[in-house]
Protein backbone atom coordinates (compact mmCIF):
# COMPACT_ATOMS: atom_id res chain seq x y z
CA UNK A 1 0.00 0.00 0.00
CA UNK A 2 1.21 3.55 -1.04
CA UNK A 3 3.07 5.27 1.98
CA UNK A 4 0.73 8.53 0.90
CA UNK A 5 -2.39 7.02 2.23
CA UNK A 6 -3.04 7.42 5.52
CA UNK A 7 -3.65 3.76 6.88
CA UNK A 8 -3.02 0.39 6.30
CA UNK A 9 -6.92 -1.63 6.10
CA UNK A 10 -4.96 -4.77 7.08
CA UNK A 11 -3.26 -3.25 10.28
CA UNK A 12 -6.53 -1.39 11.39
CA UNK A 13 -8.54 -5.20 10.82
CA UNK A 14 -5.80 -6.68 13.22
CA UNK A 15 -6.22 -3.83 15.85
CA UNK A 16 -7.22 -5.50 19.12
CA UNK A 17 -9.86 -2.92 20.10
CA UNK A 18 -11.19 -3.32 16.98
CA UNK A 19 -11.90 -7.14 17.19
CA UNK A 20 -13.22 -6.73 20.79
CA UNK A 21 -15.58 -4.36 19.46
CA UNK A 22 -16.70 -5.68 16.63
CA UNK A 23 -17.18 -9.45 18.83
CA UNK A 24 -18.65 -7.66 22.04
CA UNK A 25 -21.42 -5.69 19.45
CA UNK A 26 -21.99 -9.17 17.62
CA UNK A 27 -22.77 -11.00 20.77
CA UNK A 28 -25.16 -8.13 22.20
CA UNK A 29 -27.26 -7.95 18.75
CA UNK A 30 -27.33 -11.95 18.83
CA UNK A 31 -28.52 -12.14 22.50
CA UNK A 32 -31.07 -9.46 21.47
CA UNK A 33 -32.39 -11.74 18.17
CA UNK A 34 -30.43 -9.40 15.79
CA UNK A 35 -28.92 -10.84 12.75
CA UNK A 36 -25.67 -11.59 12.33
CA UNK A 37 -22.83 -8.33 12.67
CA UNK A 38 -19.71 -9.66 13.10
CA UNK A 39 -16.65 -9.91 10.82
CA UNK A 40 -18.13 -11.17 7.79
CA UNK A 41 -20.70 -8.27 7.61
CA UNK A 42 -17.81 -5.58 8.21
CA UNK A 43 -15.83 -7.15 5.48
CA UNK A 44 -19.09 -6.86 3.32
CA UNK A 45 -19.91 -3.55 3.52
CA UNK A 46 -16.09 -2.69 3.45
CA UNK A 47 -15.58 -4.24 0.11
CA UNK A 48 -18.78 -2.92 -1.06
CA UNK A 49 -18.01 0.71 0.00
CA UNK A 50 -14.67 0.93 -1.89
CA UNK A 51 -16.10 -1.28 -4.54
CA UNK A 52 -18.33 2.09 -4.77
CA UNK A 53 -16.04 4.47 -4.88
CA UNK A 54 -13.54 2.79 -6.91
CA UNK A 55 -15.44 2.45 -9.59
CA UNK A 56 -16.58 5.48 -10.34
CA UNK A 57 -13.22 6.48 -9.98
CA UNK A 58 -13.15 8.14 -6.70
CA UNK A 59 -9.12 9.35 -5.94
CA UNK A 60 -7.39 6.05 -4.48
CA UNK A 61 -7.59 7.91 -0.52
CA UNK A 62 -11.40 7.90 -0.66
CA UNK A 63 -11.53 4.22 -1.68
CA UNK A 64 -9.39 3.72 1.17
CA UNK A 65 -11.43 5.69 3.76
CA UNK A 66 -14.51 4.03 2.57
CA UNK A 67 -13.12 0.81 3.55
CA UNK A 68 -12.35 1.95 6.77
CA UNK A 69 -15.46 3.21 7.48
CA UNK A 70 -17.58 0.15 6.58
CA UNK A 71 -15.31 -2.10 8.80
CA UNK A 72 -15.72 -0.14 11.42
CA UNK A 73 -19.24 1.13 11.20
CA UNK A 74 -21.21 -1.22 13.81
CA UNK A 75 -18.92 -1.59 16.88
CA UNK A 76 -21.03 0.80 18.50
CA UNK A 77 -23.43 -1.66 19.00
CA UNK A 78 -21.91 -2.91 21.45
CA UNK A 79 -22.65 -0.18 23.60
CA UNK A 80 -26.76 -0.96 22.53
CA UNK A 81 -28.72 -0.80 19.31
CA UNK A 82 -30.01 2.60 19.99
CA UNK A 83 -27.73 5.21 18.76
CA UNK A 84 -24.95 2.87 18.06
CA UNK A 85 -23.98 4.52 14.72
CA UNK A 86 -23.36 8.28 16.82
CA UNK A 87 -21.55 5.49 19.44
CA UNK A 88 -19.33 3.87 17.11
CA UNK A 89 -18.52 7.19 14.99
CA UNK A 90 -16.63 7.95 18.60
CA UNK A 91 -15.78 5.15 19.57
CA UNK A 92 -13.84 5.12 15.83
CA UNK A 93 -11.52 8.08 16.72
CA UNK A 94 -10.22 6.17 19.49
CA UNK A 95 -9.04 3.48 17.34
CA UNK A 96 -8.03 5.85 14.74
CA UNK A 97 -5.91 7.42 17.32
CA UNK A 98 -3.64 4.33 16.66
CA UNK A 99 -2.76 5.00 13.36
CA UNK A 100 -0.86 7.82 11.73
CA UNK A 101 -4.04 10.01 10.19
CA UNK A 102 -4.76 13.07 9.73
CA UNK A 103 -7.74 14.71 11.84
CA UNK A 104 -9.61 15.26 8.11
CA UNK A 105 -9.28 11.91 7.32
CA UNK A 106 -10.38 10.54 10.92
CA UNK A 107 -13.75 13.22 10.74
CA UNK A 108 -14.89 11.59 7.56
CA UNK A 109 -14.33 8.06 9.07
CA UNK A 110 -16.34 9.31 11.84
CA UNK A 111 -19.08 11.12 10.08
CA UNK A 112 -19.60 8.49 7.31
CA UNK A 113 -20.36 6.24 10.60
CA UNK A 114 -22.34 8.64 12.56
CA UNK A 115 -24.90 9.01 9.66
CA UNK A 116 -24.80 5.32 8.12
CA UNK A 117 -28.03 4.60 10.11
CA UNK A 118 -29.81 8.17 9.49
CA UNK A 119 -32.76 8.49 7.41
CA UNK A 120 -33.50 12.12 7.39
CA UNK A 121 -29.77 12.93 5.87
CA UNK A 122 -27.73 15.34 3.73
CA UNK A 123 -24.87 13.29 2.59
CA UNK A 124 -21.65 15.46 1.01
CA UNK A 125 -19.47 13.23 1.38
CA UNK A 126 -18.34 10.58 -0.83
CA UNK A 127 -17.47 8.14 1.82
CA UNK A 128 -20.60 9.09 3.63
CA UNK A 129 -22.40 7.91 0.77
CA UNK A 130 -21.17 4.90 0.05
CA UNK A 131 -21.46 3.65 3.61
CA UNK A 132 -24.73 3.95 3.42
CA UNK A 133 -25.90 2.22 0.33
CA UNK A 134 -23.04 -0.59 1.17
CA UNK A 135 -24.44 -1.44 4.55
CA UNK A 136 -27.66 -1.36 3.13
CA UNK A 137 -26.92 -4.06 0.15
CA UNK A 138 -26.28 -6.85 2.47
CA UNK A 139 -29.08 -8.87 2.41
CA UNK A 140 -28.53 -12.66 2.36
CA UNK A 141 -29.94 -15.60 4.04
CA UNK A 142 -26.55 -15.92 5.53
CA UNK A 143 -26.95 -13.35 8.24
CA UNK A 144 -29.71 -15.41 9.81
CA UNK A 145 -28.71 -17.29 13.23
CA UNK A 146 -31.75 -19.31 13.74
CA UNK A 147 -33.79 -20.08 10.22
CA UNK A 148 -36.25 -21.86 13.18
CA UNK A 149 -37.40 -18.04 13.70
CA UNK A 150 -38.36 -16.94 10.09
CA UNK A 151 -41.57 -17.64 10.69
CA UNK A 152 -42.56 -15.08 13.62
CA UNK A 153 -39.78 -12.80 12.85
CA UNK A 154 -40.18 -10.91 9.45
CA UNK A 155 -36.70 -9.67 9.52
CA UNK A 156 -35.00 -13.33 9.85
CA UNK A 157 -38.09 -14.28 7.05
CA UNK A 158 -36.60 -11.66 4.62
CA UNK A 159 -33.13 -12.25 5.14
CA UNK A 160 -33.59 -16.12 4.89
CA UNK A 161 -35.69 -15.41 1.62
CA UNK A 162 -32.81 -13.59 0.09
CA UNK A 163 -31.04 -16.69 -1.28
CA UNK A 164 -28.58 -14.08 -3.95
CA UNK A 165 -27.38 -10.37 -3.79
CA UNK A 166 -25.73 -8.18 -6.08
CA UNK A 167 -24.50 -5.18 -6.30
CA UNK A 168 -23.00 -3.03 -9.06
CA UNK A 169 -21.68 0.28 -10.12
CA UNK A 170 -21.99 1.45 -13.88
CA UNK A 171 -19.89 4.11 -14.05
CA UNK A 172 -20.68 5.25 -17.50
CA UNK A 173 -24.41 5.12 -16.81
CA UNK A 174 -24.04 6.40 -13.42
CA UNK A 175 -26.31 3.57 -12.12
CA UNK A 176 -25.51 1.98 -8.98
CA UNK A 177 -27.90 -1.72 -8.84
CA UNK A 178 -28.90 -3.78 -5.95
CA UNK A 179 -29.95 -7.24 -7.47
CA UNK A 180 -31.59 -9.24 -4.70
CA UNK A 181 -33.51 -13.19 -5.43
CA UNK A 182 -35.72 -13.71 -2.90
CA UNK A 183 -37.46 -16.93 -2.51
CA UNK A 184 -41.34 -16.24 -2.59
CA UNK A 185 -41.92 -19.34 -1.21
CA UNK A 186 -40.68 -18.17 2.38
CA UNK A 187 -41.33 -14.53 1.95
CA UNK A 188 -43.29 -12.66 -0.56
CA UNK A 189 -41.76 -9.11 -2.20
CA UNK A 190 -44.44 -7.19 -0.44
CA UNK A 191 -42.59 -7.51 3.11
CA UNK A 192 -39.12 -6.65 1.43
CA UNK A 193 -41.06 -3.12 1.42
CA UNK A 194 -42.57 -3.74 4.51
CA UNK A 195 -39.33 -2.90 6.54
CA UNK A 196 -36.59 -1.89 3.69
CA UNK A 197 -38.76 1.45 2.07
CA UNK A 198 -36.93 3.82 3.88
CA UNK A 199 -33.21 2.25 3.50
CA UNK A 200 -33.90 2.50 -0.42
CA UNK A 201 -35.26 5.72 0.05
CA UNK A 202 -31.85 6.71 1.93
CA UNK A 203 -29.77 4.65 -0.66
CA UNK A 204 -31.28 6.83 -3.60
CA UNK A 205 -30.05 10.07 -1.68
CA UNK A 206 -26.96 7.96 -1.08
CA UNK A 207 -26.43 7.23 -4.49
CA UNK A 208 -27.54 11.06 -6.13
CA UNK A 209 -24.47 12.31 -3.92
CA UNK A 210 -22.26 10.24 -6.13
CA UNK A 211 -23.49 11.48 -9.04
CA UNK A 212 -25.33 8.12 -9.98
CA UNK A 213 -29.46 6.71 -9.67
CA UNK A 214 -30.06 3.92 -7.48
CA UNK A 215 -31.79 0.99 -8.62
CA UNK A 216 -33.55 -2.09 -7.26
CA UNK A 217 -34.50 -5.34 -9.11
CA UNK A 218 -35.61 -8.24 -6.86
CA UNK A 219 -36.23 -11.67 -9.20
CA UNK A 220 -35.13 -9.71 -12.41
CA UNK A 221 -37.90 -6.96 -11.91
CA UNK A 222 -37.32 -3.45 -11.77
CA UNK A 223 -38.57 -2.00 -8.22
CA UNK A 224 -36.90 1.12 -8.09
Amino acid sequence: MSRSLPLNLEELKQNAKVKLYIEGADKYLEAIGYTEHNVRHATKVSDFAGYILKELQYPEKDVLLAKAAGYLHDIGNFLGRQNHDQHGALLSRDILNDFDISIEDTIRIMGAIGIHESEDIGVHDPVSAAILIADKADVHRGRVRNPSMVSSDIHDRVNYAATESKLTVDAKAKTIILYLMINTGISQVIEYFEIFLSRMIVCRKAASALGCEFQLYINDTRMA
